[in-house]
């Protein structure tokens, strides 16, 4: 998920030119497609009328699916995780309900914590809508095991509606250190490499940075999607290819010092 200069200007036109050309390449075999289904008679109910054209052109020399991607391999890393540790209870700030959220439930509660609304009646799910930023309602050493996915580069920079804060994600990353209890697990990922905002998509972290916004709590393993799509596994953080727009998956726990 690597995001080129063109493709920006796409993402914030909504035009893909490289869509729009495979499209239009595809329109002549769609209507031979069209024309060869009509003559095949049809059941009354599925034939074709001008209203019910429904062109969709790219699809036919389309892979199967996206795996090549950090939501995909991030989300399969930190529920493998969360299923064999297998905690009593899980919070989770953020992260996609649509991917990492809908793999936990399938067997594990999850309480789910966002500045964004959310309407549901999913089982299992306990949503709580309040800025993450500081948890003023969640107590010190509360939470066993906690997770957030692609969510602290978004902090303070208003694109979800929240408050512009250049320091809102530094202060997000002592939020987790706080509530977290001791022996307990946070899963936390975000896109590493050069080091920069690109104002208001995101921050890209240089994994230095974050280990030093965590220096409360151990790094128990580190892995990474790189540029080139694929899961480096236990992998050191300070020691990984230069990088334009990769993905640092840190699990860490609070050290018990008693």
């Amino acid at each position: 998920m690597k995001f080129s200069l063109r493709h920006k200007q796409a993402y914030i036109s909504g035009f893909r030119p490289g869509v729009f050309m495979r499209a239009f390449i595809r329109l002549p075999g769609y209507i031979r497609d069209i024309v060869q289904y009509g003559k095949m008679n049809p059941p009354r109910g599925f034939r074709i009328s001008v209203a019910s054209l429904f062109p969709i052109l790219t699809d036919r020399d389309a892979s199967a699916g996206i795996v090549q991607d950090h939501y995909f391999r991030q989300d399969l890393w930190a529920a493998q995780k969360i299923f064999e540790r297998n905690p009593k209870k899980h919070v989770d700030i953020g992260s996609r309900i649509d991917g990492f959220i809908a793999h936990l439930l399938t067997f594990r509660s999850v309480t789910v914590i966002d500045i964004r609304s959310l309407e549901c009646d999913i089982p299992g799910l306990t949503f709580v809508q309040d800025d993450a930023t500081e948890l003023n309602h969640v107590d010190n050493d509360s939470i066993d095991s906690m997770s957030s996915l692609h969510v602290a580069e978004h902090f303070g920079l208003g694109r979800y509606g929240d408050p512009i804060d250049p320091q809102a994600c530094f202060r997000f990353m002592k939020t987790l250190q706080r509530v977290l209890s001791p022996g307990g697990r946070l899963y936390f990922s975000v896109p590493i490499g050069r080091e920069r905002v690109e104002f208001n998509a995101h921050r890209i972290f240089a994994p230095l940075t974050v280990l030093q916004n965590f220096t409360g709590l151990k790094l128990v393993s580190f892995s990474f999607i790189g540029d080139d799509g694929l899961l480096h596994s236990d992998a050191n953080p300070l020691a990984i290819p230069e990088s334009d727009y990769a993905c640092g998956l840190f699990e860490f726990t609070k050290p018990d010092n008693d």
